[in-house]
């Protein structure tokens, strides 16, 4: 059962508009696809726990802290018998372990997830004792999510779960697991009250609006080649055709979630979108979909 579903990271929205609005440096763009190929991963992952588990409780992405230590867990099960916390890898290609390391097949070192998951299990287990919270046994697993991955010589007893495992092992997690009751939700609740909404690990290079290029790109193709068309926006580019209401809230949340602290106004918005030619449509619609805060110059949405 769904508690807590994954949503994409203000991080990666972030990164994904300023991608198409400012020329990222070389290793801001790779750090934005290393953080979408995870994404991805544990979006794979998520479909086979939403599909196999029926006898517990799902939480994706929880950021807690405990002791001024912040940790993250990519997702949760909680049974009636234990809590599973999952590590999730979206590594591909030929890897292989050698004295508790791994190593590419070029035998470059990368970063052991065993070190991770036993020190998320140690903080995980002070949080529940923190806050009296039900003492389960927990079991944390790494899972390598990808297809295209394979780890030679590693040792049976790691808790490593790999491609072709997965699908068995979340269904001898429902088969065993008896049906859940309210002490497992009220868990679930606790855990997703203690989640921290924003990450301190977060790597955003620095912006200003004034630096940013203007205008609405295809939801599509990305291209800024957009005209409006009647009660649609066009593309130029590829043809694609999007409501105009539903382009004018696409970019009110780019703009708060690019600039939290700034103040949706219709001014605002007419200048950040460019083509549109009149501010009452704009006005229009915010006033449909927010709330006018004041009856001056001075008013604004939210």
């Amino acid at each position: 059962m769904l508690y807590k579903p994954r949503t994409v990271s203000p991080e990666i929205f972030v990164l994904n508009s300023l991608n198409k609005r400012l020329e990222l440096s070389a290793n801001e763009k790779q750090y934005l696809v290393n953080l979408q190929k995870g994404f991805e991963g544990e979006k794979m992952f998520d479909s086979f726990t939403e599909n196999l588990i029926e006898n517990g409780y799902i939480i994706h992405d929880l950021l807690l802290q405990t002791n001024n230590n912040i940790f993250q867990i990519d997702s949760t099960i909680i049974t009636l018998e234990e809590i599973h916390l999952f590590e999730i890898k979206n590594y591909e290609g030929d890897y292989y372990y050698q004295n508790d390391r791994i190593y590419t097949m070029n035998h470059k070192e990368i970063s052991n997830p065993l070190n991770q998951i036993r020190r998320n299990e140690t903080l995980f287990q002070q949080i529940l004792q923190k806050h009296g919270l039900e003492n389960k046994t927990i079991t944390s697993s790494v899972v390598f999510i990808n297809p295209e991955f394979t780890l030679y010589q590693a040792p049976l007893t790691l808790p490593f779960i790999f491609p072709t495992q997965i699908q068995r092992y979340l269904k001898r997690i429902n088969h065993h697991s008896q049906k859940t009751n309210k002490s497992q939700k009220q868990l679930a609740e606790k855990l997703t009250s203690l989640h921290i909404n924003k990450s301190p690990f977060s790597k955003l290079p620095p912006y200003e609006y004034k630096e940013l290029q203007k205008g609405i790109f295809c939801e599509v193709c990305n291209s800024f080649e957009v005209a409006e068309a009647g009660t649609n926006v066009l593309c130029k580019e590829c043809g694609h055709e999007e409501a105009f209401e539903k382009v004018v809230l696409r970019n009110v949340e780019e703009l708060k979630i690019l600039f939290p602290n700034e103040k949706i106004t219709t001014p605002l918005l007419y200048d950040w979108c460019r083509i549109i030619a009149s501010k009452k449509r704009i006005r229009k619609i915010l006033e449909k979909h927010y709330k006018l805060i004041g009856n001056n110059r001075w008013s604004y949405f939210e």
